[in-house]
């Protein structure tokens, strides 16, 4: 399923690292996204060595969060996840993003090939979404 998305909104609040005692780590913050008359938080988690992706931010920076959506069944309770991998501020322009080189993501931190673009491209004349 590893299919990647991404989300722009405003930096809401970002957490402080937390660390257990098995040596796992990682910092959670909140994205408001503007959805008509209600925002909406929504609370994404960094883990081990991704926790300094949002060092660069505070509460009121323009975001742009790439994230994948991870889920999991603990005691017959369901957890739903979204673990960023890769922060941006968004660019001035429509549709263009300008990333800030602090924040780029190692080769560990791109989504997986099979999500990768084809070698040839993919083919404008098959695509009928409007954005």
């Amino acid at each position: 399923m590893a299919k990647s998305f991404e989300l722009e909104g405003v930096v809401k609040q970002i957490d402080d690292v937390q660390t257990f005692a098995s040596g796992f780590s990682k910092r959670e913050f909140v994205v408001e996204v503007e959805d008509g008359k209600f925002p909406q938080m929504i609370k994404f988690e960094c883990l081990k060595d991704k926790t300094s992706l949002t060092d660069g931010f505070k509460a009121g920076d323009p975001i742009k969060v790439h994230f994948d959506i991870r889920g999991n069944e603990y005691n017959g309770r369901f957890y739903v996840n979204l673990n960023a991998w890769r922060l941006e501020r968004p660019g001035g322009a429509e549709g263009s993003a300008e990333p800030n080189p602090a924040f780029e993501p190692s080769d560990g931190d791109a989504p997986p090939s099979h999500l990768s673009e084809p070698p040839g491209g993919y083919g404008q004349e098959d695509d009928d979404i409007p954005f």
